[in-house]
């Protein structure tokens, strides 16, 4: 022992030259005093009383031991020892494996059946037990490693004892394989707790080791339940203890092994999580991952420690050689291998706390990864809920971290978004990079694919086939069918957008067919199933108008859902009752929306009336709520096909001659251009020329010319400038200019509603998030994007100045 407490460097004739050890005797012995825990605890069992005591001080010393005796930093030669020279530090591990199984048994006799012991000194003794059988997986571990076929088998009947066989196929086949990266249930992401960890790693452990030697045995040609499946070993193993304890002591006690099992599990699984806590090996360009380094794992030279639990903390060696003996593994220095401030021990306590843990391990992951990792500068991607479970999904999960953190929020809450992008109609449309020498030639080439298809194809006709055909029993089923489906698609709309393939005006109609398709699919499933409710129908006709933005082909992710319901018939209990599971389940719908903001619970809609009430309502003096029906799209009709034709003549003559419509355009005659912030990407909705003095000024030439050209009542406004201009109501150059404005206020509305959530601060924006934003403008530059804005706005405001001296004073007045 004292060649062991020699310093590093120092003379001592068990070293090989400087700083080596040579196995030895003497370098052996101390491998051996994990032995003592056996006899102590025997002791304990047989005489009780103050022999209780010794496991206790035997535990208790080992933390003092470990800054005694420090640190051990020295290695064994791994090139010139020989296997047979290690005797000693195997017979070392051998014994232990046999001491163990004769210890539990005689231990639980003495208690269990003989019966000497009190209560309390038998509660002490199962206590002093549980501290003995932390060494179960380290020695079981050490000889599931192992060539040898006794050797693995006994390892695997000493973790049986801990009802953990499959260990020797979770830790060989799947642990190494997979450490450190999300696969691998064993390793704990930076930010996760261990109680966040724990129960996850005990299922997915089972599960991933289950579908391990399943597929070993079909690549066999043979069947999960081939004698060869080592998880019949593993079950008549832990069967054998579990047997023995009932023959013991019964059906309770047999329960009260169990969980003496889950806390011993729990208690290696606390050392796996500090193992490689935080630790992650990148991605390479072609989706492998980087090889298993030293770096990979958490180590630390406490020297007691290591002799106690056989070289346990040299973990990061481990790893890249596996098959070493655990004498032979190696320390590596700090430029190498994270070492941990304390031992495992100390770590696992913390662990337990993760606050605590938090506090001493982060800071020293972040040192980790910029000491090896330094041209990564943002590891959010690696660190999220959508790569660990989603990891093939990497490439996208990172573009999406470094273009739109709201959608990085999207991924991390629902993952499973990731998957739409491998439906084909995503994958046709997204080219790869290279197809082409050209980059210019691959954008446009990618522009046109995804125009043609979202905008021409895929009409809101064969929307509605789509959904309508995924099965689902029950209304609540449609509801949750219909809100993944939009979510899918609006997903895959993102991602288009934030890669330049659509801009967000191309994108806002087709979010506003997606959301006709969706919201028509729901109500003619809870119309179906009420009607089926009710003994007596109703007779006439309803149907569903949308309204705003999601109606005027401006949708963007986070519209308001906006919806009238109005019938025509009787009976009106019948119809009022129907509209209100209409609203109920749309309530439903809005919630986890991507698409659409979510409902309060008190939310009615815009109310339910029938076509003699709606008409009534709006031709009397409603000045404001006259403006909403310019924005209006009908979703659903039921009964009578005629009923939103109807409904359109009235809205047509309310906006055309209605009783409010002069003091509607008295009102927006004084709103226009009172908008008096300065021009910036902050402030497109309340600058001069910005986004709703645009609109203010469409609604104005809309309303003051809808008698004589009703067509200009178009719910878009870039649409509504452009019919003005075409029916020689205003300049065609004006109306160009001004229809110009609008698509690029709304396209930036669009893309800061995807990328950003609570605002876009110029100063915080990553180069990424500033390049989608200038790109939604069809522009490259983001500086260029801010001058564009100025002149932009000046511009609008000239125009709409110059309308109010050509047009706006001619329009009626009251």
């Amino acid at each position: 022992m004292a060649e062991y407490m020699a310093e590093p460097g120092g003379l001592d004739t068990g070293m090989v030259g400087r700083g080596m050890i040579q196995p030895s005797i003497r370098n052996a012995l101390p491998h051996f005093m994990s032995l003592t825990v056996f006899p102590l605890v025997l002791c304990a069992a047989v005489y009780g009383g103050w022999w209780i005591i010794g496991p206790y001080i035997y535990f208790g010393l080992a933390n003092w031991f470990d800054t005694l005796f420090g640190m051990e930093k020295r290695n064994m030669d791994p090139d010139n020892t020989l296997e047979s020279q290690l005797f000693l530090y195997k017979l070392a591990v051998w014994v232990w494996a046999v001491m163990w199984p004769v210890t539990l048994v005689v231990s639980l006799w003495l208690i269990l059946v003989v019966g000497h012991l009190a209560v309390w000194e038998s509660v002490l003794v199962a206590i002093a037990l549980f501290f003995a059988a932390q060494s179960i997986f380290i020695v079981g571990h050490e000889l599931v490693h192992r060539t040898s076929w006794l050797e693995r088998r006994f390892g695997e009947f000493l973790l049986a004892s801990a009802s953990y066989p499959h260990y020797a196929t979770e830790h060989i086949y799947v642990h190494h394989s997979l450490a450190c990266t999300p696969a691998d249930p064993g390793s704990a992401r930076k930010g996760q707790s261990f109680w966040q960890y724990f129960p996850k790693d005990l299922v997915r452990s089972l599960i991933e080791s289950w579908r391990f030697e399943r597929d070993r045995l079909a690549r066999r040609h043979l069947p999960v339940w081939h004698y060869t499946n080592p998880f019949w070993r593993y079950s008549l193993e832990t069967a054998a203890w579990y047997v023995l304890v009932y023959w013991m002591g019964g059906a309770w006690v047999m329960l009260v092994f169990a969980i003496f099992c889950l806390f011993l599990v729990l208690s290696m699984k606390i050392i796996n999580y500090v193992q490689h806590y935080g630790l992650e090996r990148i991605r390479l360009p072609g989706g492998r991952y980087e090889p298993v380094q030293v770096r990979h794992s958490w180590s630390a030279a406490s020297k007691f420690t290591n002799w106690l639990y056989y070289n346990m903390q040299r973990h990061s060696d481990h790893h890249t050689e596996a098959t070493r003996y655990y004498p032979v593994l190696q320390y590596h220095g700090e430029d190498e291998s994270p070492q941990l401030p304390e031992g495992y021990s100390s770590m696992a306590n913390y662990a337990m706390i993760p606050r605590i843990w938090f506090r001493k391990m982060d800071p020293l992951v972040d040192r980790w990864r910029a000491h090896f990792y330094p041209q990564i500068e943002d590891w959010s991607a690696y660190d999220s809920a959508a790569y660990a479970a989603c990891p093939d999904e990497f490439e996208a999960i990172s573009e999406i971290f470094d273009a739109a953190p709201r959608m990085a929020e999207w991924i991390n809450r629902a993952p499973k978004l990731l998957e739409s992008l491998q439906d084909r109609e995503f994958t046709t449309l997204d080219l790869p990079d290279g197809f082409a020498t050209d980059p210019e030639f691959e954008m446009v080439a990618r522009r046109g694919l995804a125009r043609v298809y979202w905008t021409r194809e895929f009409d809101v006709s064969e929307m509605k086939e789509q959904l309508a055909a995924i099965p689902a029993q029950g209304v609540k089923e449609v509801v949750e069918t219909a809100r993944n489906w939009l979510n899918d698609k609006v997903f895959q709309i993102s991602m288009h957008m934030i890669r330049g393939n659509l801009l967000p005006v191309e994108a806002g109609s087709v979010l506003s067919n997606l959301a006709e398709a969706s919201v028509c699919v729901l109500l003619s499933a809870v119309e179906v199933e009420f009607a089926n409710k009710r003994r007596r129908r109703g007779e006439g006709a309803v149907t569903a108008v949308l309204l705003g933005e999601s109606a005027s082909g401006e949708a963007a992710p986070g519209t308001r859902l906006d919806v009238m319901f109005v019938y025509d018939g009787g009976p009106v209990e019948y119809f009022q009752a129907l509209c209100r599971c209409f609203l109920e389940e749309l309530r439903a719908f809005s919630h986890e929306n991507l698409l659409f903001e979510p409902l309060p619970r008190d939310w009615k809609g815009r109310g339910v009336r029938s076509v003699a009430d709606f008409a009534e309502h709006y031709r009397r003096d409603m000045d404001s709520e006259l403006l909403d029906l310019v924005q209006t799209r009908c979703v659903f009709e039921s009964g009578d096909s005629g009923i939103w034709t109807r409904l359109d003549k009235i809205r047509h003559e309310v906006l055309s001659s209605g009783a409010s419509r002069i003091a509607q355009i008295d009102e927006l005659r004084e709103a226009v251009g009172a908008n008096t912030a300065e021009p910036s990407l902050q402030s497109i909705n309340d600058m001069r020329g910005g986004l709703r003095d645009l609109v203010q000024v469409a609604r104005l030439v809309q309303l003051a010319h809808a008698d004589d050209a009703p067509e200009i009542l178009v719910p878009d406004t870039a649409a509504a400038f452009q019919a003005a201009g075409s029916f020689g109501l205003i300049p065609e150059d004006v109306s160009s200019r001004l229809a110009d404005a609008a698509e690029m206020w709304l396209n930036l509305q669009g893309i800061l509603r995807l990328v950003v959530k609570d605002g876009f601060a110029v100063e915080k924006a990553t180069p990424k998030v500033k390049s989608v934003v200038a790109r939604s403008c069809g522009m490259n530059d983001f500086s260029a994007l801010t001058d564009a804005i100025r002149e932009t706005a000046a511009r609008a405001t000239a125009d709409m100045d110059a309308l109010d001296g050509m047009v706006l004073k001619s329009t009626p007045k009251s």
